[in-house]
C-alpha cells in the first residue's frame, strides 16, 4: 500500500466518525524450554517439532479491549492524524515547493496557494487558478474575484455584517492553472487535495463555502451539481458547509435567478458565522 492510499484510506475512516483503529495483540514470547527445543532439533524433523513445541497463547481477554468480531482479541489503537502535528499554512506552502507532483505544472506561471486572514472564521474554496490569478499568484483577482469581492463586501453590508474580503480566506481545489480553464481531472485534484485538506484543519473555520460543482466535488465527494446541493448544509469532517454558484457562472447575463439564489447562500453562511 503507497503511502497515499494509505491516506485516502485514513480520511475515508475519519470521515465516518472512526476514532479508534483495532490491532491484534501480540503473541506471548517462547518460552526458554521452547527455544532450546527448536534449536536442537534436526531440520528433517523441523515441521513436526515446531507443531509439538510451541505452547498455547495465554488469556489475554481479561486485561484488554475487544473489538467488534466475535472471539478476536485486539488492542484499540488511536486513528493516527492525517495532518502533521503543529501543522501551518507557512509549513504547507514549503512543502508545495515549485511543485511539480502532476500535469498542471508544465503550464503554469505561478502556484496559487490562497490569501486572506489566516484567522478567518469564512473559507471560500473555489475551483482553480484562472489566467490573472496565474499571473498574480493570488485567487480571485479576474472578473470571477472582482465579482465574488463585491457578492462578499455587498451582503455583508446589507446584512449589517462588518466584515470585508480581507476578513475571509480564499482559495483553490488545484493550486495551478488548468490549460485554457479547463475542469481539474480527478487525480489532479487528488493530489491538490492533500493540501487543501491540511489548509482547512489549520484554518479551522466556523463554514466553509464552496464555490461551483468542482469545489463541491471535492470537499464532499458527490456527483450532484450546485443546483440539488445549494441552500442546505453539507458538512466536511466537522465543519458546517454552504455550496453556491462559482463567480464565473454567475457573469453569464443568462443567469440572473442564480445571482439571487447565491445572494441566499451568502446571506445563510454569513449570518451563521457571525452572528
Amino acid at each position: 500500500m503507497t503511502p497515499e492510499d494509505l491516506r485516502k484510506r485514513l480520511n475515508f475512516y475519519q470521515d465516518l466518525g472512526v476514532k479508534e483503529l483495532y490491532r491484534r495483540a501480540p503473541r506471548a514470547p517462547a518460552s526458554a524450554a521452547t527455544a532450546a527445543t527448536r534449536a536442537s532439533a534436526p531440520s528433517s524433523n523441523l515441521a513436526s517439532t515446531l507443531a509439538s513445541a510451541v505452547a498455547p497463547a495465554p488469556d489475554l481477554a481479561p486485561a484488554i479491549e475487544t473489538s467488534a468480531r466475535p472471539g478476536s482479541i485486539s488492542l484499540p489503537v488511536p486513528l493516527p492524524p492525517l495532518e502533521p502535528a503543529g501543522d501551518t499554512l507557512a509549513r504547507i506552502r514549503e512543502e508545495i515547493g515549485d511543485c511539480r507532483r502532476c500535469g498542471l505544472c508544465q503550464q503554469r506561471s505561478k502556484i496559487v496557494f490562497g490569501a486572506g486572514n489566516e484567522e478567518a472564521r469564512l473559507v471560500f474554496v473555489g475551483e482553480g487558478p484562472g489566467a490573472d490569478e496565474d499571473a498574480q499568484g493570488l485567487p480571485f483577482v479576474g472578473r470571477a474575484g472582482q465579482l465574488l469581492t463585491q457578492m462578499i463586501e455587498n451582503t455583508a453590508s446589507k446584512e449589517g455584517i462588518p466584515i470585508r474580503r480581507p476578513d475571509v480566506y480564499i482559495c483553490n481545489v488545484v493550486k495551478c492553472r488548468p490549460p485554457e480553464n479547463r475542469t481539474p481531472l480527478p487525480e489532479e485534484m487528488e493530489m491538490c487535495g492533500q493540501f487543501l485538506s491540511r489548509q482547512l484543519m489549520v484554518l479551522r473555520p466556523k463554514a466553509i463555502c464552496a464555490l461551483g460543482a468542482t469545489a463541491a466535488k471535492a470537499l464532499l465527494n458527490t456527483k450532484d451539481g450546485v443546483t440539488r446541493m445549494r441552500g442546505r448544509w453539507h458538512k466536511w469532517r466537522d465543519i458546517p458547509v454552504i455550496v453556491t454558484y462559482h463567480p464565473s457562472y454567475l457573469l453569464r447575463q443568462y443567469n440572473q435567478n442564480a445571482k439571487r439564489e447565491a445572494w441566499e447562500d451568502l446571506k445563510k453562511v454569513m449570518h451563521f458565522v457571525y452572528d
